[in-house]
């Protein structure tokens, strides 16, 4: 692939990957909001808000210039949250080239609409980039790939060209890459993904012990499979890195956000309280709304997600969400 890399968002997960890819060599550009971001943030060669302790590398750049940064690129990363994503690409669509790949690594869904962002971004891009578009989901936690430790990922698109394009510039001995024609079950999975970990947090903050976390992240599983494959997902991808794979890193994993919000939930914070003592988004609650609303389209039944949804905004505490599970009617379990 021709040119560099430009990154439109300086969240964690997009600043890691500009010094991942910095330091093997791809120059590639952090774009940000404002101008006094990208000054502040080129001055300490670091980004201190999200990861104080790890340099910026010679190639990596950082612009709030989003014309000057995506017009030579051969690769864009668009790396905002979702519920951001919609006004982020109207801002650079004029910018995007035919010739550009573009890589979507968001993992949610808008709201209103359960839009996964690749129908978000062929909806804001005009149609001749539309084939180039992918997606990219995994078991990635951005502070254990940035620190150099090894990971893996998987990337979705409809041309195998534009997937082999982003796969040699992504791939590493230390970073994975994979690749998929499922941009459904992909996507899906990177974003059901957060409500699952908001339950395991719950049993986390209850200490209700290993067999029951188990059961629910196994149980929320197979909710993610029955929406996803309702949705036109290929089943055998919710086994894979976008699915299983997520799942275990984001329900185990003391960096995982959306398991801290299920903790403190649990341990009697309220959702607002979580929110306003945190840096960055965590996922899993938009997506709770835009999951149930793309369950009662496609008649799916999500248990997990729908008492997930009553503790986060109607006030039902984690335990009675529990036990309300627990005392479901008795049925096979497939």
């Amino acid at each position: 692939m021709k040119g560099p890399v430009a990154i439109v968002g300086s969240t964690t997960f997009g600043t890691t990957l500009g010094i991942v890819l910095a330091r093997a060599g791809h120059p590639a550009t952090v774009i940000t909001r404002t101008r006094e971001e990208a000054e502040e943030l080129n001055r300490h060669r670091c980004h201190k808000r999200f990861l104080p302790d790890i340099p910026f590398p010679d190639g990596l750049t950082v612009s709030a210039d989003a014309n000057a940064a995506i017009a030579p690129a051969g690769l864009v990363i668009i790396a905002v949250p979702s519920d951001r994503m919609r006004e982020n690409l109207r801002a650079i669509g004029g910018f995007v080239a035919p010739d550009m790949a573009l890589l979507c690594v968001a993992k949610g869904l808008e709201t209103p609409g359960s839009r996964r962002m690749s129908e978000v971004m062929e909806e804001e891009l005009a149609p001749e980039v539309h084939h180039r578009i992918c997606v990219l989901s995994g078991p990635n936690l951005a502070k254990e790939i940035v620190q150099g430790m090894a990971s893996s990922t998987v990337i979705a698109g409809r041309d195998p060209g534009t997937l082999a394009e982003v796969q040699e510039v992504l791939m590493s001995d230390r970073f994975r890459v994979y690749t998929s024609d499922d941009l459904v079950g992909v996507e899906l999975g990177g974003a059901l993904k957060n409500i699952i970990a908001l339950g395991a947090g719950f049993a986390d903050g209850l200490g209700l012990g290993d067999n029951a976390k188990a059961a629910l992240i196994t149980r929320g599983l197979a909710e993610i499979l029955r929406l996803a494959v309702a949705a036109g997902a290929q089943p055998l991808t919710l086994a894979g890195l976008a699915g299983l794979g997520d799942v275990m890193a984001t329900c185990a994993s003391r960096l995982s956000r959306n398991r801290y919000v299920g903790e403190q939930l649990a341990r009697g914070k309220t959702w607002p309280e979580i929110r306003a003592s945190m840096d960055n988004v965590a996922e899993g609650v938009n997506t709770t709304i835009a999951a149930l609303a793309l369950a009662r389209k496609l008649n799916v039944e999500m248990p997990i997600a729908e008492v997930t949804h009553r503790v986060l905004f109607e006030d039902l505490p984690p335990r009675e969400a529990i036990t309300q599970l627990m005392s479901r009617p008795p049925r096979p379990e497939w």
